[in-house]
Parts: C-alpha cells; structure tokens; sequence
C-alpha cells in the first residue's frame, strides 16, 4: 500500500475519534493537521485542540492512538499537538458547522 493510500485510511481511522465536547469527529471539526507515516510505519499524527488546556487533551491522544492501532501496517504511533497554527471554526467541514448550528 503506497504511504499516501495508507494515510488516508488513517485519517478514515481519525473520523472515529469523537472530540467529547462537541461531539463531533476530530478530523470534520479540523482539529487533525496532518499525518505523515515513514517507511517503517512509524506515524505521527499533528493535531490542535479546541483550546489551549483542554482537560480532555490526554483522553483524545488516546483515543487517537487506539483508533490507529487498529491499521497492521502502522508501528509507533507519536500525536504531537500544536497550538500554531491556532484552530478556527473556519477549519470545520460543512458537515461539522451543519451539525453544531455554525453558519457556513
């Protein structure tokens, strides 16, 4: 499987990662800046919260983690979260801003 095709299966993976406030996916909500996965299937995963100090930060990373533990061809899986650039509500899917009631 090419690095990019395994990639996007990681981020369907994320789409099962709920952010327990809003109750919507991390990845419709924007929060999943990238995912860049090496030869070995090391995989780090580059993401924002919400808001900086986020009680539920440590829950999310694991809830990443466990959701990508589920594809064989990843390894080492690292969540390195960012606050720059910072997260907007510009960042939603439409589907994100239709289900929380966010003029589009």
């Amino acid at each position: 499987m090419s690095t990019t095709a395994l990639e996007e299966n990681a981020m369907g993976a994320l789409e099962n990662v709920i952010d327990p406030e809003l109750g919507i996916d991390i990845v419709n909500l924007g929060l999943v800046y990238g995912v860049d996965i090496d030869d070995n299937g090391d995989t780090k995963v580059t993401m924002t919260l919400t808001a900086m100090g986020c009680p539920l930060a440590g829950h999310i990373e694991q809830d990443v983690k466990r959701a990508l533990a589920d594809l064989p061809e990843l390894n080492e899986i690292t969540v390195n979260i960012v606050w720059n650039p910072p997260w907007t509500k510009d960042r939603m899917s439409r589907y994100a801003k239709i289900a929380l009631g966010i003029p589009d």
